[in-house]
């Protein structure tokens, strides 16, 4: 039984059931790479260190089950930064191995040596330097313990190439036990009755739900909860597919491009029932004019996000849906329409979301027509930016894990390889990207990854010629003075689609739109569907940068 670190590294992914991994080799890590060659393990070989951290994370948030990458020392590890730091700020989790110099030489400034361990510790949610083989496999036992426990995220192990060639007795854990390290997940009983009498009795509550939801299941139970108290329900972004668009219910996102709807109610409520959210700027806006007549009710599974940006009246520490399992029992069953849900409708009707109705081809007409197609199913990923937030308000979702978009680090260039690793963890499903022009150009080089590995990825990139977010605030702001944000030498999306051996599809007419969509997604290849919408298109509502809740900028584009 006496296997090399390399060895000991495959066998220990196997016995996680691991099916997939996404990377890059290099010199450091070839020990490893020689043993996955006859390994089951399906390895994708992607064109840049971050599309595999995005992919990788793609996979974990379209599944449910931990992503994992590779990348070699030095300049590998370093390339997985953003994308580590992205899963960090989003909770998702996946496990990033990177290679490294020889034990003896670290420290040596060797030849493609970097300190990843260092540089990863306030961007992980745990890392491991493994010296002694001896380790190695209870090292990936207690990496996979973590990424996947109380709030999820990424864990990077960085292993020396002479560890992976020494040899050990191998023997997987079957358990872990860190005695730091025992997250809770049943709330407690008193917070959790106090939460009921707070929801019995309150006039104008509201549920705000975040991505803890998802990452719990705990979608059935807020379901429950919101339809027996009758609870209009708001979502962060990353709470997206946590409820149901279309219910009566549904208020929608809430914050800086949230619906007006969702923000007034917000603000005028006397209940806010925080489940899996953390309350970002994005969302509450000027802190100090944040729901100023609200209690606030926050059940989270990491202590240190409560009352870290509002003060909660009630905190109650643990997983989701253990929680509003018990709380759907003690509130009370609510059926009559109140002032409260009235008022409600009326923002609805007064402040729907809307844009310019002609016959120019708009980028949330471009959405719309991606939704009804697809009849709302599939997965929508995103880039960060004007096509992020479209995509957030005029495709209607249905269930968890049908969006994916880089929450809280806001990452250009995280979609595109997002996508691909949702499409290889669901192949059954029709997987969108809805990209800028800007930011697909971020990751452009995983077009070879997807067509060579023949990953049928659809991306609709909306080409506006400009970095149309920051123009936005130029034009709003600033005077219209477009400083760096005009996408000048722009490449032509068709060709370069097709250089890479994928389809392209260049759309110019608002009637071309839905067939264009249609063969899209019939063909089974990746696509790159080029949408020449109108250049200065802006996402409204918006709440400026320090503004109140419902201090919102209305308008039409």
């Amino acid at each position: 039984m006496r296997k090399t670190g390399a060895q000991i590294l495959i066998e220990s992914l196997l016995k996680e059931k691991v099916e997939i991994v996404f990377g890059i080799p290099g010199g450091v890590f070839l020990p490893t790479f020689d043993v996955l060659y006859d390994s089951p393990l399906r390895f994708i070989l992607t064109r840049h260190e971050q599309g595999a951290a995005h992919m990788a994370e793609g996979y974990s948030r379209a599944s449910g089950r931990v992503g994992i990458c590779f990348a070699t020392s030095g300049p590998g590890a370093t390339n997985l930064v953003t994308g580590l730091a992205n899963a960090n700020m989003d909770s998702i989790p996946m496990i990033a191995i990177t290679a490294q110099v020889a034990t003896n030489l670290i420290g040596n400034d060797a030849f493609q040596e970097a300190d990843i361990t260092g540089i990863t510790r306030p961007v992980t949610k745990h890392n491991y330097l493994v010296k002694d083989v001896c380790n190695l496999a209870r090292t990936i036992k207690e990496a996979f313990y973590i990424a996947q426990t109380g709030r999820p995220g990424p864990v990077l192990i960085d292993l020396p190439v002479d560890v992976q060639k020494a040899e050990c007795e191998f023997s997987y854990p079957a358990l872990v036990d860190i005695r730091s390290y025992r997250p809770n997940y049943k709330g407690h009983p008193g917070q959790i009755k106090k939460a009921a009498e707070l929801i019995n009795q309150a006039e104008k509550p509201v549920l705000y739900i975040g991505g803890g939801v998802i990452t719990s299941g705990a979608h059935k139970e807020i379901l429950a909860l919101a339809e027996k108290a009758q609870l209009p329900v708001i979502w962060t972004l990353m709470g997206i597919g946590a409820f149901p668009s279309a219910h009566d219910l549904s208020l929608g996102m809430v914050g800086m491009h949230g619906t007006s709807s969702a923000n007034h109610a917000t603000q005028k409520s006397d209940l806010i029932i925080a489940v899996g959210a953390r309350f970002d700027d994005r969302v509450t806006g000027r802190l100090d004019k944040f729901a100023p007549g609200a209690k606030i009710i926050h059940v989270d599974i990491d202590p240190t996000s409560i009352s870290k940006n509002i003060y909660v009246d009630v905190p109650i520490v643990g997983d989701a849906r253990i929680i509003i399992e018990e709380l759907v029992k003690l509130v009370a069953k609510k059926t009559k329409m109140t002032d409260w849900h009235k008022q409600i409708e009326i923002w609805k009707k007064d402040f729907p979301l809307t844009y310019k109705k002609d016959g120019e081809l708009r980028a949330q007409y471009v959405i719309e027509q991606i939704c009804e197609v697809t009849k709302g199913n599939g997965i929508i990923t995103t880039e960060v930016g004007q096509n992020q937030m479209w995509s957030t308000q005029f495709f209607k979702y249905k269930t968890p894990r049908s969006f994916i978009s880089s929450g809280g680090l806001g990452t250009m260039g995280f979609g595109f390889p997002a996508a691909i690793g949702a499409k290889v963890a669901c192949p059954e499903k029709v997987v969108f990207d809805i990209a800028g022009d800007g930011s697909i150009q971020m990751n452009i080089q995983e077009l070879a990854t997807a067509a060579h590995n023949k990953i049928p990825v659809k991306v609709a990139i909306l080409n506006n010629g400009y970095l149309g977010m920051v123009r936005q605030w130029q034009q709003m702001f600033y005077k219209k003075r477009y400083s760096g944000t005009v996408l000048s030498g722009n490449p032509d999306f068709v060709k370069l689609a097709e250089a890479y051996g994928a389809v392209g599809i260049r759309v110019e007419k608002k009637s071309d739109v839905k067939a264009a969509i249609q063969k899209a997604i019939k063909i089974d290849q990746p696509v790159f569907l080029d949408f020449k919408v109108e250049p200065e298109e802006n996402v409204f509502p918006m709440v400026p940068a320090g503004a109140a809740l419902d201090e919102i900028l209305q308008g039409v584009a």
